[in-house]
């Protein structure tokens, strides 16, 4: 059986194992890695289009400059001009907003390194390993540290004993179904 899809049940009271709790913990790392990474090649995307359509609009102006030859053609030209740097405006703005995205990429992943820090720092305390409470402590740090609902979705999947990939699909669904709520890199950033 896969470990991505391996769905784990709650454990009773009497059940609670440190060992379990890690499992959680280490699926709920691998969903938040996951997700950064997809959502991050959503902005990548938008900076490969902007830059390559910015590229284009100064290939298509150059050529017009070079093909104004009669005072007549110079209103159309102004035209083209107007519509070109509206549409630089627009991938301008879809780049800038792919940056800010990166920031928050480097955020989640930090998250999930003090994560496992946690986990890491209650593992190696023997007291500590098998007190529910501290387990309990890390599990709302970690869902605390969240800024989007549909990574407090995820963790309450995960916590719940669903698989990975369940997880990340009940993350996607939020993000599908909130767009605006997502924090996702297509959220508009006005410059001018």
């Amino acid at each position: 059986m896969n470990q991505h899809s391996r769905v784990l049940r709650p454990l009773e009271v009497d059940e609670w194992s440190y060992v379990q709790e890690t499992i959680n913990m280490l699926y709920l790392a691998v969903c938040q890695i996951e997700a950064t990474v997809a959502d991050s090649n959503s902005s990548v995307d938008t900076l490969t289009h902007s830059f390559t359509t910015l590229a284009n609009h100064t290939s298509d102006v150059s050529a017009q400059i070079q093909h104004l030859t009669r005072p007549e053609e110079l209103e159309n030209f102004k035209a083209d001009i107007s519509r070109t740097a509206a549409q630089m405006k627009s991938n301008i703005n879809a780049s800038v907003s792919a940056f800010q995205f990166y920031d928050r990429v480097c955020q989640r992943l930090d998250h999930v390194a003090r994560s496992l820090e946690k986990v890491s720092t209650v593992i190696e305390e023997g007291h500590v390993r098998a007190d529910p409470q501290a387990w309990r402590k890390i599990q709302l740090d970690i869902k605390n540290s969240y800024t989007m609902e549909a990574e407090h979705a995820m963790f309450e999947s995960i916590m719940s004993g669903t698989s990975v990939k369940e997880a990340l699909s009940v993350y996607r669904r939020y993000l599908a179904q909130h767009p605006k709520k997502s924090g996702a890199p297509d959220d508009e950033v006005e410059l001018f």
